[in-house]
């Protein structure tokens, strides 16, 4: 197979030639292995490349599930794997090793997904732009060279976008699956809290923010990797509602009767969004009606949007101090000053002050939002917003340089829609519609209630039906 037939399937394409024959999971890898070389290497997108273990497992490979055996990569997040050491993107946990393999890890496997390498992210995955010092500098955006390719999942963005591969494994505590979908031009379904287990080594991630998934090309490549990974592993904290069924045939099925849709078109704080963004919103909107769906104006629910973000930054800076102490207790030594980048030090100092009580006040803000944004959507199905308040960022803009509290506020009237349904659990997906003149992307985001992942797999499948977004140009530096 040829790399250019390669990159022209998403994974389910590729999987049907694997299962007729046409095609071996050796023959996918190497056309993987020449695309990370030739793309992957010059956007900086990629970690501990393992070509030669790469071909190996593809080459004695037993197709299994329902990707059967097509290339795929793991996020540098700390995502247990036996075959490949993690980073966090950051100097301190340069070659993190592991002795066992997370249960996603398993179920990725399972699934018929091949990984070879790991995907490049921001440092202790806390940045919404993947520029770490320790990968070298900035990962590059193949829409636009000159912008952020969104964090922390930037480098499996960027591998998506690029034909790579056409699944790669991303995660999500405050927008990490969602901003580089929209920097990018790919799809990422943040799951419900609970619906894909992060353990054993933890039962949650970040209060429960974080979560784990994938982003893709296609919208039926995230329906079937969702049932692949989805389920409850016993002893995990959360659980999410039993799937209604197949995510995959929820995105097959044409017939279904019409939902409803709230636009919310302003921000908290009056936070400005640019014009393209509300322009996507609009124009998908419009689709979302022509499709034959009834579209509402809706005003914001009523939540403490500055009292949410200093929430969200007590449990990041937190966090912050749980991870460096514990590496710096495995590694024997005090925190140098190259250790980590500006943010996330200042973030250590920040969390080294802060109490229980603000730890729990925190959690319970959290739960809060969960409450007041459920209770605001009781007569409708789904939610649209901008992705993004603002354009991808231009590179620089939202580096880990700074204090800490200037950064979360910066990065508050960013993302200004994402983090929120984290606090809420619910699940979001990022659409990428709309595009500049430029050829910059310009997502919308959909979100809907608790474990109802399946209502926005099937509408995000019908916009994509109506308005394809795969062939757009790829640039190299």
């Amino acid at each position: 197979m040829r790399t250019d037939e390669y990159e022209g399937q998403d994974g389910l394409a590729l999987a049907g030639l694997l299962a007729r024959g046409q095609v071996t999971p050796a023959e996918l890898m190497e056309c993987a292995l020449q695309l990370a070389e030739e793309r992957g290497a010059p956007l900086n997108a990629l970690t501990y490349v393992q070509p030669e273990a790469g071909r190996e497992l593809a080459g004695g490979w037993t197709e299994r599930g329902l990707f059967r055996g097509i290339p795929f990569l793991l996020k540098d997040s700390g995502l247990p794997s036996v075959r490949f050491p993690s980073s966090l993107g950051s100097a301190l946990f340069d070659d993190t090793e592991y002795a066992f393999d997370a249960t996603l890890a398993q179920r990725f496997e399972a699934s018929g997904l091949i990984p070879f390498a790991r995907t490049t992210v921001s440092e202790l995955c806390m940045g919404p732009s993947t520029e770490a010092r320790r990968n070298g500098g900035a990962t590059l955006n193949p829409r636009a060279l000159d912008r952020s390719v969104g964090g922390s999942s930037g480098g499996a963005a960027v591998a998506v976008a690029a034909g790579i591969v056409p699944v790669a494994h991303g995660s999500d505590g405050g927008g990490s699956i969602r901003i580089p979908a929209a920097c990018c031009g790919v799809f990422g379904l943040k799951p419900s809290r609970g619906r894909v287990p992060m353990g054993p080594a933890r039962g949650e991630g970040w209060g429960g923010m974080a979560c784990e998934g994938v982003l893709t090309r296609s919208v039926r490549d995230t329906a079937a990797a969702m049932d692949g990974i989805s389920g409850y592993a016993p002893g995990s904290p959360y659980a999410a509602p039993p799937a209604p069924g197949s995510y995959l045939d929820s995105v097959r099925e044409q017939r279904r009767e019409p939902l409803r849709i709230a636009v919310w078109r302003q921000a908290w704080n009056g936070i400005p969004i640019a014009p393209e963004c509300l322009a996507a919103v609009e124009r998908t909107a419009r689709l979302c009606r022509e499709l034959g769906h009834e579209v509402v104006d809706a005003p914001l629910p009523d939540l403490d949007y500055s009292g949410f973000v200093r929430a969200h930054g007590t449990v990041l800076a937190t966090n912050i101090v749980l991870a460096v102490q514990a590496r710096l207790a495995i590694r024997g030594r005090e925190l140098r000053d190259d250790d980590l980048e500006p943010v996330i030090r200042d973030g250590l100092s920040v969390g080294r002050e802060l109490t229980a009580t603000q730890y729990v006040d925190s959690i319970n803000r959290f739960h809060a939002i969960g409450r007041a944004i459920e209770s605001a959507m009781t007569d409708v199905d789904l939610v649209l917003t901008p992705t993004l308040a603002q354009l991808p960022a231009k590179l620089g803009d939202l580096a880990l340089e700074g204090e800490f509290w200037a950064f979360r506020e910066k990065v508050s009237r960013y993302a200004t829609f994402l983090a929120v349904i984290n606090a809420s659990g619910q699940p979001a997906a990022s659409l990428p519609l709309d595009w500049t003149e430029s050829g910059v992307p310009v997502a919308s985001q959909l979100f809907g209630h608790f474990g109802r992942e399946d209502q926005i797999l099937r509408l995000a499948a019908e916009l994509e039906r109506a308005a394809p977004w795969t062939g757009r140009q790829i640039l190299l530096p």
